[in-house]
């Protein structure tokens, strides 16, 4: 072998390994990513955050970021429901409906959001309502962890986030104690 064909070997190797991901963990829960989503670099506030791959076709991807603030941080879940809701008005710019619904995963309360529209929140709070952007969708959930609340904003093009809905369902399904 080439020292050029052992130092592919080797980075291939290394991606592989760095793709494959493991559990994650805050607030006293653990969660396993699904595959195809990468795990990013550390920022400011969150547990992690992961890029989704645009779909074909799509020309930006999609980014669930996981937050965590600390026990009572963060505020209530019908807050920030209310508040992710806001961030999408629907053509006519009227609030987009959302479906909110609740479940329990391995004894974990959850609530969850799914709406679509023209969404506002893409530079985060403090810039809402001047980077709006039509065809988004919102796929959120609030998980009440031992810790605290993991608030999970998963957000990206419609068709890049229905491509990956089931995959937003496994990583919700991967949450424990």
């Amino acid at each position: 072998m080439t020292t050029t064909v052992r130092s592919c070997a080797l980075l291939f190797a290394v991606v592989a390994s760095a793709g494959s991901l493991g559990a994650e963990s805050a607030a006293g829960v653990k969660w396993t990513p699904p595959p195809g989503w990468v795990a990013q670099g550390p920022r400011p506030m969150r547990a992690a955050t992961y890029a989704i791959p645009p779909e074909f076709g799509e020309k930006s991807s999609g980014e669930c970021g996981m937050y965590f603030f600390g026990a009572g941080q963060g505020g209530g879940v019908d807050d920030n429901i209310a508040r992710w809701k806001g961030q999408f008005t629907d053509r006519g710019g009227a609030p987009a409906s959302a479906k909110v619904a609740k479940r329990t995963v391995h004894g974990l309360p959850m609530t969850t959001i799914d709406v679509s529209g023209e969404y506002s929140g893409l530079g985060g709070p403090l810039s809402e309502g001047s980077n709006k952007v039509a065809g988004y969708r919102l796929l959120g959930a609030i998980v009440a962890a031992p810790g605290g609340n993991i608030f999970v904003k998963c957000t990206g093009p419609m068709k890049t986030m229905s491509v990956n809905q089931p995959k937003f369902e496994q990583l919700l399904a991967s949450f424990q104690k």
